[in-house]
């Protein structure tokens, strides 16, 4: 069983859902917690990889590495979101396996589900039809990685490897660069710099209309821990991660801008693509666990809002020295 001198490894310590795994294991009096920069190991170097693991053995491994972004940066970098997602993946898989860990768990994508695919979108829909075409190379990447996990545990008859689907996922250290952000953290964005600049209105991409389930990354962090420390044998994988409630991105964008304080006009530039109409995840596997989420959206938003504000107050203080 994992205690608190369990030897665990974050691989993306740095990112959204790796910080807060790490913010959490640290919450939880776990001492003996491994966290590389990607300067120091390149998790798509195979050598490199097997050599890490060789020398650390570490018992549980949380893969939250890999290469993500928005629709932009799907369709401009199909290759590189593939070639970087398998790789990470498969070494990391191959030299856990090989290194005897007691589990691991792998964050998978709700892009893996089916663009028409009936709400909410349970595990068992998974194959059952084509993922949305302008994330389908990171999808089909996602795809390949958590039926890896699901092939390692039917090979060797074990349950040690852990594919959970997180939907769309928010809140300090995300991503808020405007081409390979995702909608939320992009929003946060587009409407502070427009509060900034006094602009009369803000365009966005699509009809607004598409409906979106948004999880807090403290969330996802609990849910995380909860299955290193939990007894998973009962347990069918992989697992849904999400909230059970979604809004439209119309709806998101006015929440937002009354978080944000910008009270211009948002317009809607219905030429550009909207993504699969709606994405919720049907999480009663996860929530029969005994798991369930305990951020309140807005109260999230806030909460991230005041983290952007505060890296921006930082980069300023950085920039004048």
């Amino acid at each position: 069983m994992m205690d608190k001198a369990s030897r665990i490894y974050v691989a993306g310590h740095t990112g959204l859902i790796g910080s807060a795994v790490m913010h959490r294991l640290a919450q939880g009096g776990f001492t003996n917690v491994t966290a590389v920069p990607h300067s120091e190991l390149e998790l798509t170097d195979t050598l490199a990889v097997d050599r890490f693991f060789d020398s650390t053995l570490p018992e549980y491994v949380v893969l939250a590495a890999g290469r993500v972004g928005g629709i932009v940066e799907n369709q401009t970098f199909p290759a590189d979101f593939m070639n970087t997602n398998l790789a990470i993946q498969l070494n990391v898989l191959r030299a856990a396996h090989r290194a005897g860990v007691k589990k691991l768990i792998l964050f998978a994508s709700s892009c893996m589900y089916p663009r028409a695919c009936p709400q909410p979108m349970a595990e068992t829909a998974l194959f059952s039809g084509y993922p949305e075409p302008t994330s389908l190379a990171y999808a089909v990447s996602k795809l390949a990685g958590m039926q890896m996990c699901l092939a390692y545990n039917q090979q060797y008859g074990e349950k040690r490897f852990i594919p959970v689907i997180p939907n769309s996922a928010f809140g300090p250290n995300d991503n808020f660069d405007l081409k390979s952000g995702h909608v939320l953290s992009a929003l946060i964005r587009r409407f502070h710099e427009a509060k900034e600049a006094g602009a009369s209105s803000v365009v966005l991409w699509g009809s607004g209309t598409p409906r979106r389930e948004f999880i807090h990354a403290d969330d996802i962090a609990d849910a995380c821990v909860a299955l290193l420390e939990g007894d998973v044998t009962q347990l069918q994988f992989p697992l849904n991660l999400g909230t059970g409630k979604d809004v439209s991105i119309r709806e998101l964008a006015e929440t937002v801008a009354g978080v944000v304080g910008y009270t211009g006009k948002i317009e809607w530039d219905t030429s550009k693509p909207d993504g699969a109409p709606r994405k919720l995840l049907d999480s009663s596997r996860l929530l029969a666990f005994g798991w369930k989420p305990k951020i309140d959206f807005t109260e999230g938003l806030r909460s991230t809002y005041r983290w952007y504000l505060d890296q921006l107050a930082i980069e300023g203080t950085a920039d004048e020295k």
